[in-house]
């Protein structure tokens, strides 16, 4: 993806897969979600963030694709084809442990070199409000729920968390991972990011951690994605 800047909304069409690890800043419409994209890699080439998003061919499904791989350079080129093209397999698919599998076959088994450290997994059906998430070692999301007015870390653990039946465990790295479900309601927030908004530091040197993420994120504004991520950057 070319470095992206702009106050246009960018609309998926349908099956479109669209992201990647350039700069660019800029508010997405997928089905029944809206979001702001923020990417500030190091360096012109890209850093190793990359994320996609992805609607599937009925406008119903939208995915999410948040991953932190280790390496740079050409093997970060090529865990992205791997991603992408896992991604664009499985578009249509809520399920996802089929692609939670994939991405384990062929890049941790095919490609040992260019594996993810964290990957994180949301699909959201627009027709029920639910969403179902996998996280395999990345920071758990930020999630403002507007019944409450309460933020908090979106875990599998969480008290919220949904009934699924019958769903397969994909395996990563040797460790299993759960998919759980959770209903958003309209005007819910979640806020995905990697290592380099946690781990920031400040002038004296102490690193910003997650339980200080959260109270910032307590004295965000909460009317758009926008508004949330633009303040949270600031």
């Amino acid at each position: 993806m070319a470095t992206q800047e702009t106050d246009q909304p960018y609309r998926l069409a349908c099956l479109e897969l669209h992201g990647g690890n350039q700069a660019g800043a800029y508010t997405a419409e997928l089905p029944g979600l809206t979001g702001w994209i923020c990417c500030r890699p190091i360096g012109a080439a890209g850093g190793g963030d990359l994320y996609y998003l992805s609607a599937c061919s009925h406008g119903v499904i939208a995915r999410v694709a948040l991953a932190d791989v280790a390496g740079h350079g050409d093997i970060v080129s090529s865990a992205a084809v791997r991603l992408r093209d896992a991604l664009r397999e499985h578009v249509d698919h809520w399920d996802q442990s089929m692609l939670i599998r994939r991405l384990n076959e062929s890049i941790l088994k095919g490609a040992p070199h260019s594996r993810f450290a964290t990957a994180f997994l949301a699909s959201f059906y627009s027709e029920s409000g639910e969403l179902l998430f996998t996280n395999a070692g990345h920071q758990s999301p930020l999630w403002y729920r507007a019944a409450t007015g309460e933020w908090s870390f979106l875990v599998d653990s969480t008290p919220y968390s949904k009934e699924i039946m019958d769903l397969p465990l994909g395996v990563i790295a040797g460790t299993s991972y759960r998919q759980t479900a959770v209903q958003l309601d309209a005007g819910d927030l979640l806020i995905l990011y990697t290592d380099g908004l946690d781990e920031s530091y400040d002038e004296s040197g102490e690193q910003l951690g997650l339980e200080r993420l959260l109270r910032i994120a307590r004295t965000l504004p909460v009317e758009s994605a926008a508004a949330a991520g633009e303040a949270l950057l600031s």
